[in-house]
This record gives C-alpha cells, sequence and structure tokens, in this order.
C-alpha cells in the first residue's frame, strides 16, 4: 500500500540529467494536470524540453524555500542571473563560436 501525500508542496522536484529541465508537481506541465506527482506520471510522458524518458530524471526533493544567494544577487551582473538553462547554453556556446571566427580570421589575414 502506498501512502499518497496530500501536501504537494512536500512532492519531489525531478530534473533531467540531459537538459536541466525541472518536473514540479505543484505546476504539473502542458501535458499533465497541477499536483501530480512523478511517480504518476503517463509511461509516454517525455521531458517537454529534449524528449528524454522519465528515466533520465533524478529526484532533487521538494522546494524548500530559495536557493541560497540567487535571489538577492538576480539585479546584479550583466542580468544573465536571471535567463533560464537553455539561453545561456545559446549565449555561451554562441560566444565561443564568435571567438572562433575571429581567431580564424587573424589566420586568413596572413594571405
Amino acid at each position: 500500500m502506498t501512502t499518497r501525500i496530500t501536501d504537494p508542496t512536500q512532492l519531489d522536484r525531478y530534473e533531467c540529467r540531459t537538459c536541466g529541465y525541472i518536473y514540479e508537481p505543484t505546476k504539473g506541465d502542458a501535458t499533465v494536470p497541477a499536483g501530480t506527482p512523478f511517480e504518476e506520471l503517463p509511461a509516454d510522458w517525455r521531458c517537454p524540453i529534449c524528449s528524454s524518458a522519465t528515466s533520465r530524471f533524478k529526484s532533487i526533493g521538494p522546494k524548500v524555500g530559495t536557493v541560497a544567494g540567487f535571489e538577492e544577487n538576480a539585479g546584479y551582473g550583466w542580468g544573465v542571473n536571471v535567463l533560464n538553462a537553455q539561453t545561456k547554453n545559446v549565449l555561451i556556446f554562441g560566444a565561443l563560436f564568435v571567438g572562433f571566427l575571429f581567431f580564424m580570421s587573424i589566420y586568413f589575414l596572413g594571405n
């Protein structure tokens, strides 16, 4: 017999190990109603970001308060503290690609 948790704030959140998406039972998903525990997701449910199976998720525990220092530091810097993981990846790898192009342009200047 399983014990069903009636308080949705006590439900564990699960993070996708592929892309970093966090499934929060209190919010649900576009295809799953709010309050649905991760264990009760449909068998064909996939990560909405990268389409990974539920086996690629790990429990990160219930949401308790905020991440230490994040809320206080969100206004500092160039505003990257408020971006999501996907946007940060685009900025990082885009900057690396532009740097590579600049590096290669130096090579072609010598010819």
